[in-house]
């Protein structure tokens, strides 16, 4: 590699692992280049007023592939975002799509921007210019490039853009599907905020239904009683702690954030933990834990899951071999480098990759960009019709046997899915077909050893199809 001395960055990070797929599938080199190839970024430079005084702030977005419309991403609000972390970011979404089966290419936006040191007022007036100069540029649209909440932006900041789209475009119907993630009352769809963090319990839960997988990694049968160790509590490591916690009584034994470490062997509760942050705006003075200002050493635990929900380039070549964990689950994007990757396979350390596990978020953006398009919600015509269909079962199940059916029968039998129900099941059903595709390469070309080379090559087969479908090459 001749990177020995000197870290790599983010998107070369991203190519590395991509090569090693490309290598397994022996595709020409000129193709190649073309899937890893960013097709355009943006960079802007606008200014708002804020307090009286001109601020200049800076944002990019970036699209990867075009190869599905619309291209798909999220903005995030970052002191921390530059460009080769957004190109980045676009490129793992190309392959995060192929990989789901979503059909869009892959984006991603980022404001350099600290959003805590700004009021609402101004994030709104900065937000709205944002949206205003991407759309203008061609970077948003229904059609061709469709946002999401990230890092420091949610669905308060998808409405304000949707609501700038409107207003630049009142002649667009599908104005709504300009955006994903936004309040239900605006376009939203139950289940989105929570979708990317209980992706990765479906796909945990995936992995432990597979014996074989599970024995590989030297741990034993079923969650329950799992000793997890979750870096960061924001939106993604919240849900996802909190379902293997209260579900699958796994034992969150840790907590890493940015200001340190929560350790508790017994567990913590992590309804408890959150309420802290949320009130103390820190984990340091949780009183059912100790507290550590070395919030690195955390994810140096023994432990049997390790899943990094935070940022990227948490695990690398200083502290691979230092990891003491069975199995690591990537909730965020690209938590574990090329080099550590390296170091981890090594160790015979299983990897649950990015790039499949945090795909839920991308999962039901697509269910709400199609509920937009639709202009219906999900099961608004044939809730009522299943429930009566179930309702005569259970009558014919009456007359049938003289008795009268139990009460979680007629629970179960007579509600129709409303849109929740069905974007949970949605989701389960994606993450599940999805891992058993990984499976399935994983097990039938010697060639490949781990899953995150089977994702990519997954998804640069499909990636591949599309351009011959289409007449690229």
């Amino acid at each position: 590699m001749g990177q020995d001395n000197k870290s790599l960055s983010f998107s070369e990070s991203v190519n590395f692992m991509v090569d090693r797929a490309l290598t397994v599938l022996e595709i020409d080199e000129g193709i190649s280049a073309a899937i890893k190839a960013c097709n355009s970024t943006i960079k802007i430079n606008f200014p708002v007023e804020i307090n009286g005084k001109i601020e200049v702030f800076t944002g990019w977005r970036s699209t990867h592939s075009s190869h599905r419309l619309p291209s798909k991403g999220g903005i995030r609000f970052a002191p921390i975002v530059n460009e080769d972390e957004v190109e980045a970011l676009a490129a793992l979404m190309t392959y995060k799509c192929a990989i789901v089966d979503v059909p869009f290419g892959g984006s991603k936006g980022g404001l350099l921007i600290d959003p805590y040191q700004y009021t609402r007022d101004d994030l709104q007036r900065i937000t709205r210019r944002f949206a205003r100069e991407l759309i203008r540029k061609g970077f948003l649209s229904p059609a061709t490039n469709v946002p999401a909440p990230d890092m420091g932006t949610g669905e308060r900041e998808m409405a304000w853009i949707a609501d700038t789209y409107k207003h630049l475009h009142p002649e667009d119907i599908n104005y709504a599907a300009c955006v994903t993630g936004k309040p239900v009352a605006h376009g939203g769809i139950r289940g989105r905020t929570e979708a990317t963090g209980r992706g990765v319990v479906y796909a945990i839960r995936e992995f432990f239904r597979h014996a074989d997988d599970v024995k590989a990694a030297g741990l034993t049968p079923g969650l329950g009683g799992k000793r997890i160790v979750m870096q960061g509590l924001g939106n993604v490591g919240y849900y996802a702690a909190k379902l293997l916690d209260e579900e699958d009584e796994s034992k969150i034994i840790a907590i890493v954030e940015r200001d340190g470490v929560l350790v508790n062997d017994e567990g913590l509760c992590i309804e408890n933990v959150r309420n802290h942050i949320n009130e103390h705006k820190t984990i340091k003075g949780f009183p059912d834990a100790t507290f550590s200002e070395d919030g690195a050493s955390g994810l140096e635990i023994e432990c049997d899951i390790l899943i990094p929900a935070a940022m990227e380039a948490q695990i690398t070549k200083e502290n691979a071999e230092r990891i003491k964990t069975k199995l690591i689950v990537e909730a965020a994007n690209g938590p574990v480098t090329f080099e550590a990757d390296n170091i981890l396979r090594q160790r015979d350390i299983t990897i649950l990759p990015d790039a499949y596990v945090n795909a839920g978020g991308v999962t039901v953006s697509y269910f709400e960009w199609v509920r937009n398009l639709a202009h219906i919600r999900f099961g608004r015509m044939e809730r009522q019709h299943d429930e009566m269909r179930g309702t005569q079962m259970l009558q014919a199940l009456e007359a049938m046997t003289g008795k009268q059916p139990e009460e979680w029968m007629k629970k179960e039998l007579a509600s129709g899915a409303d849109e929740l129900d069905l974007v949970r099941s949605g989701l389960d059903d994606t993450m599940r077909g999805s891992y058993q595709q990984l499976k399935e390469v994983l097990d039938s070309n010697e060639k490949v050893d781990d899953f995150r080379t089977a994702s990519y090559v997954v998804a640069i087969q499909k990636i591949v199809r599309s351009y011959i479908d289409i007449g690229v090459y």
